[in-house]
């Protein structure tokens, strides 16, 4: 059996990490070792995923009026700019990862001269954008990143999943993947979440869209 594998990891970025990230997950940073261990592996493609945001997303909580915009806790409804019919539940958050900031910059720990390429999501002020294939409208897809085409190029059979954060875009990059017909994995000592206690949840969906969870002492990852 062909087995090609891709590293994909999400948004391993400064906004993200403890100590000065303005969305910082907690123990975000504490991933670096087993994600350096992960680009030391040969895996046929290594990816690095960023947000990377125009300053006025409309994911970021001060570009909306108040009182309904508080970082963490508002929830707003997105309709689809190409189709006002589709709309979409998400929450708000503090402004991250804008692009050309020290925020949006990926660790400088992360062993960057081993990842071959860098794929940069949610730059369409418009959408969020969880997931580095695509914003989750589907009638039309607004906004796609060219992941899915690097993939597909390299014949890729089988992708591996770490990052941040656990529960929002490394979730919904497994996710999008396996419905790209990759067979997917998420490494989950890899991985922190926002809410820790919502994993329960992801591994709901995971079980539903095809994904397994591993360490990074999984067989499939000595192959």
């Amino acid at each position: 059996m062909t087995f090609k594998p891709a590293l994909v990891l999400v948004d391993v970025q400064e906004d993200f990490c403890p100590p000065n990230g303005s969305l910082a997950v907690a123990g975000g940073r504490d991933i670096v070792p087993v994600l350096n261990e992960l680009l030391s592996l040969p895996f046929a493609v290594k990816i690095a995923t960023k947000d990377w945001h125009p300053q006025d997303h409309i994911s970021f909580a001060s570009n909306h009026p108040p009182p309904n915009n508080k970082p963490f806790e508002t929830m707003i409804t997105i309709a689809n700019p190409l189709n006002p019919s589709e709309t979409q539940q998400t929450r708000l958050w503090p402004v991250h990862c804008v692009q050309g900031t020290k925020g949006a910059e990926l660790l400088p720990e992360l062993d960057i001269s081993k990842v071959h390429k860098i794929v940069e999501k949610g730059q369409d002020k418009r959408v969020e954008m969880y997931s580095a294939f695509a914003d989750p409208f589907e009638n039309p897809c607004v906004s796609k990143s060219n992941l899915a085409k690097i993939l597909h190029d390299a014949a890729i059979t089988d992708v591996f999943v770490a990052g941040l954060a656990a529960d929002y875009c490394v979730k919904c990059t497994a996710i999008d993947s396996a419905q790209e017909g990759f067979k997917t994995r998420v490494v989950g000592d890899a991985t922190r979440a926002v809410d820790p206690t919502s994993m329960d949840e992801v591994l709901k969906e995971y079980k539903e869209a095809g994904v397994t969870v591993v360490t990074k002492d999984d067989a499939s990852l000595k192959w």
